[in-house]
C-alpha cells in the first residue's frame, strides 16, 4: 500500500499513485522493516528534480520494478527540502563512500537507519558504466540474503565513521583583515575572467560570494571586489540562465558561458539574486542591475506567491512540449520556426538577432536558449518591446511548468528580506507589502507560541516536521530586514524570539552551531554543516542575524554567539572561500562595526525622509537602521536620541559608541 496519499510534500504526492509501496519517513517504516527482517530503500529528491522525475517514470512507475522493491524492501521516500536534515546525514555518507553526490539520492539502510550502500540516479538498463536499478536491487536482495554479517560490519563502520566526526572551525577569534584579504585573492584565482563567476561547468550563481565582494569593496575601495561582481552579474543577467522574456533566474548553467540552464527556478536563488541585484544598484547606479532587481522581485511575486500570501519553493524543469510528453526546457527554448510562426519573418530575424537564436540551436534539437549576446547591436527599442510582448503572449499559451507549491521558511525568509529591501530602495511600496504578507504567514503558520518554527506548510496548513537552524536564521534575516524598512519594531522582537532559541537549541561547544535543534528526532550523525551552497547555510545565516539583532539591542550574548560562530570562516575562508560566501559576507559586517544608525523625525517630515532614505542607500556592509519619533519605544537604538534643533537627525554608532548627530544627508552619506 503507497502510503503517500494524506502528505503535504508536493515531491511526496507526485509518487503517490506509483505501484512501489512508498512509505513517509518515519519510525513506522523501520518497525515494518524490522518486522519484516529486509532493509530500507531510501530515496530522497525534490519537485523540481529533472533526474527525479527520470527515474521515477523509468522505475518506480513500471510495475516489474515495484514488485522487486516491494517484496524485498521497505521504500522511504524523501523530500529533501522538507527534512533537509535525513538528507544532510544521508548526502554525507553517499559522499564519502562514492565522492559525489546528487539527486535523486539512493540509499540502502538497515532497520536501524544504518546505510551500507549508496548511489544517486541508477537507469532502467546498464549504461556508461553505471548498473541497471533492477540489478542493484537484486544485488542489496542478495547481499542481504547472503551475506548479512558483512553488511553488517559495513554499516557499523560507515556509522562509527560518521559519527567520529569532528568538525574543527579554526582556533579562537573572529576572521580579520588579512583572512578576509586572502579569501578575496582565492576567489580572483578561481574566477573566469571571461564569462563571469566562478570555476567551469556547471556555474552556480555565486549570490552569496557576491554579497561579499559588494561589502568588501564598500568597506576597502576594493576596484578588483566590485569589477568581478559587476562583471558577474551582467553575464548572468545577459545569458540563458535568466529569463529574457519573464524574468528570473535557473537554478545553474550546465556550460561555463552561462547559456544553456537546468531549467528549474527555485526560491531561494531568485531572492538571494533579487537583493544581490539591488545591493549592486546602490554601489554602481548601474541600470542593468535596478532593471534586474525589480524583474526578479515582480517574478517572485507573480508566479511564486500562494494564495496564503508566502512563497513557492519552485517551478519545475520539465513541462509538456505539446506532444503530451514531458521535457526539459519545453516552455522556455525557441526554433527560428517558432520565432516566425509568432512574429512573421522581419520581427523574426530581429528576434533572432537580439536573442541569440541560431539554426543549429544553443540547446537540444535545434531549439535555443533566449539570451543577450554580448555583441549585440544597438536595437530599435519599441520594436524589441512588441517583439517581447508577443513572444511572451505566444509562450503563455504553451503548457506551464509545475509548480511546487510548498511554503518553506528558511527560503521565504530570504524572499522577506529581498522584497522588503527591493521595494524599499526603488519606491515599491507594494514589494513591501507582499514581504510583510509572507512574514504575517510565517508568525501565524509556521511559528508556535514558543516560536518553534515548522519547516513547511502547505494550503495554509503547517506541515509535520520541525524548523531546522537555517529557517531560524534565515527567518529572522527577513524579519529584521522588514523592521528596518517598516519601522515596525515588532519584527525586530520576533527576530529576538526565533534568535533567543537559536542561542539555547542549536548551540555547542565554542561557537559552534548544529543544523538540528537539541531535542530533534536523532539520526545517525546530529548535521552540522557550515559552509554555503546554493543557500547561506544555518551555520553563517544565524551568525549574521545574530550580529544584527546585537547590533540593533546590544546584546552581548547575540554578539558573542555570533563572534563565535565566525570562527569557522576565519578557518575556511582563506581555504574555500566560494564555499563560505555569506560567512565572508557577515565577517565584512563584522569588521565594519557594523554601524548602528537612528533616525529620529516626525515621518511626514519631508528631512526625515530625505534622512531615512540616504539611510536605506548606505552600502555600510550589514548595517543596521532604526527610524522613529524622538522617544519612541521601537527599537532600543532611538532612546535616548532627541531631535537637534527641533530638526530630524540621524545618528550613527558603532558598538554603541556614537558619532555626532547629524541632520544634513549628505553628511548622513559620508558617515555611511
Amino acid at each position: 500500500m503507497n502510503r503517500l496519499a494524506g502528505v503535504t510534500s508536493p515531491y511526496l504526492l507526485q509518487h503517490a499513485d506509483n505501484p512501489v509501496d512508498w512509505w513517509p519517513w518515519g519510525p513506522e517504516a523501520f518497525e515494518e522493516a524490522r518486522r519484516r527482517d529486509v532493509p530500507v530503500l531510501l530515496s530522497v529528491g525534490y519537485s523540481a528534480c529533472h533526474w527525479c522525475h527520470v527515474m521515477a517514470h523509468e522505475s518506480f512507475e513500471d510495475e516489474a520494478t515495484a514488485a522487486l522493491v516491494n517484496d524485498n524492501f521497505v521504500a522511504v521516500k524523501v523530500d529533501r527540502e522538507e527534512r533537509p536534515d535525513v538528507d544532510a546525514v544521508y548526502m554525507e555518507a553517499v559522499q564519502a563512500a562514492t565522492g559525489q553526490g546528487g539527486w535523486p539520492m539512493t540509499v540502502f539502510l538497515t532497520p536501524d537507519a544504518a546505510p551500507f550502500y549508496f548511489g544517486t540516479y541508477f537507469p532502467p538498463e546498464p549504461r556508461h558504466g553505471m548498473p541497471s536499478f533492477t540489478e542493484v536491487l537484486a544485488g542489496v536482495r542478495d547481499a542481504w540474503a547472503g551475506r548479512r554479517g558483512e553488511v553488517d560490519e559495513v554499516a557499523d563502520r560507515i556509522v562509527k565513521e560518521l559519527a567520529g566526526r569532528s568538525l574543527a572551525y579554526g582556533g579562537d577569534g573572529v576572521p580579520g583583515e588579512e583572512g578576509l584579504a586572502q579569501a578575496l585573492l582565492g576567489l580572483t584565482r578561481e574566477y573566469d575572467a571571461t564569462r563571469g563567476g566562478f570555476g567551469g561547468a556547471p556555474k552556480f550563481p555565486p549570490s552569496m560570494v557576491l554579497e561579499f565582494l559588494l561589502r568588501h569593496h564598500a568597506r576597502t575601495g576594493s576596484e578588483g571586489a566590485l569589477q568581478m561582481a559587476s562583471d558577474t552579474c551582467e553575464a548572468m543577467a545577459r545569458g540563458g540562465i535568466y529569463d529574457q522574456l519573464g524574468s528570473g533566474f535557473a537554478r545553474y548553467a550546465v556550460d561555463r558561458t552561462w547559456t544553456v540552464p537546468h531549467f528549474e527556478k527555485m526560491l531561494y536563488d531568485n531572492a538571494l539574486l533579487c537583493r544581490v541585484y539591488a545591493h549592486l544598484w546602490k554601489a554602481t547606479g548601474s541600470d542593468l542591475a535596478r532593471r534586474i532587481a525589480l524583474e526578479t522581485a515582480d517574478f517572485l511575486v507573480r508566479e511564486l506567491r500562494t494564495p496564503e500570501g508566502g512563497f513557492a519553493s519552485a517551478l519545475d524543469a520539465d513541462s509538456d512540449d505539446g506532444t503530451g510528453k514531458h521535457v526539459e526546457g519545453a516552455y522556455y527554448v525557441w526554433t527560428p520556426e517558432q520565432l516566425a510562426g509568432v512574429l512573421g519573418p522581419e520581427d523574426a530575424a530581429v528576434a533572432a538577432a537580439h536573442y541569440g537564436v541560431t539554426e543549429d540551436g544553443t540547446f537540444e534539437e535545434g531549439s535555443s536558449v533566449l539570451q543577450l549576446p554580448q555583441d549585440a547591436g544597438v536595437a530599435d527599442a519599441e520594436r524589441i518591446a512588441s517583439i517581447a510582448d508577443r513572444l511572451r503572449a505566444a509562450r503563455d499559451e504553451r503548457p506551464r511548468p509545475g509548480r511546487d507549491d510548498k511554503v518553506v521558511a528558511a527560503w521565504n525568509g530570504l524572499a522577506i528580506a529581498a522584497l522588503a529591501e527591493t521595494g524599499a530602495l526603488f519606491d515599491r511600496p507594494d514589494l513591501v507589502e507582499r514581504a510583510t504578507e509572507a512574514a504575517d504567514l510565517l508568525v501565524r503558520v509556521h511559528m508556535d507560541e514558543g516560536a518553534r518554527l515548522t519547516r513547511t506548510s502547505k494550503d495554509g496548513r503547517p506541515g509535520t516536521n520541525a524548523g531546522v537552524l537555517e529557517d531560524y536564521a534565515d527567518v529572522a534575516e527577513g524579519f529584521l530586514a522588514l523592521a528596518a524598512v517598516t519601522g515596525e519594531g515588532a519584527w525586530l522582537e520576533f527576530a529576538g524570539f526565533l534568535l533567543d532559541l537559536v542561542l539555547d537549541r542549536f548551540t555547542a561547544e565554542g561557537g559552534a552551531l548544529y543544523d538540528t535543534a537539541h531535542d530533534a528526532e536523532a539520526l545517525i550523525r546530529r548535521p552540522q554543516d557550515p559552509t554555503d551552497n546554493a543557500t547561506p547555510s544555518g551555520w553563517t545565516a544565524a551568525a549574521g542575524a545574530l550580529l544584527s539583532y546585537a547590533a540593533h539591542t546590544g546584546s552581548e550574548a547575540h554578539r558573542a554567539a555570533a563572534e563565535g560562530a565566525l570562527g569557522v570562516v576565519k578557518a575556511l575562508g582563506p581555504r574555500a572561500p566560494r564555499f563560505i560566501g555569506w560567512g565572508l559576507a557577515v565577517a565584512e559586517a563584522l569588521l565594519d562595526g557594523p554601524k548602528e544608525v537612528a533616525v529620529v523625525g516626525d515621518p511626514g517630515d519631508e528631512a526625515f525622509r530625505e534622512l531615512r532614505r540616504t539611510a536605506l542607500l548606505a552600502t555600510a556592509p550589514g548595517a543596521v537602521l532604526a527610524t522613529g519619533a524622538p522617544g519612541g519605544d521601537e527599537f532600543p537604538l532611538l532612546e535616548g536620541r532627541p531631535l537637534v534643533a527641533g530638526s530630524p537627525a540621524a545618528y550613527v554608532c558603532r558598538r554603541f559608541t556614537c558619532d555626532a548627530p547629524v541632520t544634513d544627508p549628505e553628511a548622513l552619506r559620508r558617515k555611511l
